[in-house]
């Protein structure tokens, strides 16, 4: 199967972030976003563990209480149910892969399942 970006249905998942959903199969999913400059993902955790790439762009990252500065060419690891935070530094674009598969997230579920 193959995905083409630029074909993909866009979800403003909050101020300044879209995201794109990319795919999943039984073990992952993976989302492509993109994010205005400043724009946040406020702490949260979910059951899933989470690994992340950064195009371009950077991400001021707050993972279970230790901050970083991450750049394009970046990449980081959050553990399941651990609090995690995101606020873009320039206009950023990054992928994420989730594993389990999420299906607790609109536009999540019952999407591009491979």
């Amino acid at each position: 199967m193959f995905c083409y970006l630029d074909k993909l249905e866009e979800h403003k998942v909050g101020p300044g972030v879209i995201g794109k959903y990319l795919g999943s199969g039984e073990a992952m999913n993976v989302m492509h976003w993109n994010f205005d400059d400043k724009a946040a993902l406020p702490s949260h955790h979910h059951a899933a563990v989470q690994f992340g790439y950064i195009i371009k762009g950077a991400f001021q990252i707050d993972i279970g209480g230790e901050k970083s500065l991450l750049k394009a060419g970046d990449s980081y690891f959050v553990p399941a149910n651990v609090e995690h935070a995101f606020v873009a530094v320039g206009e950023t674009e990054a992928i994420d892969v989730f594993s389990p598969a999420r299906d607790d997230v609109p536009p999540w579920k019952n999407k591009n399942k491979y």
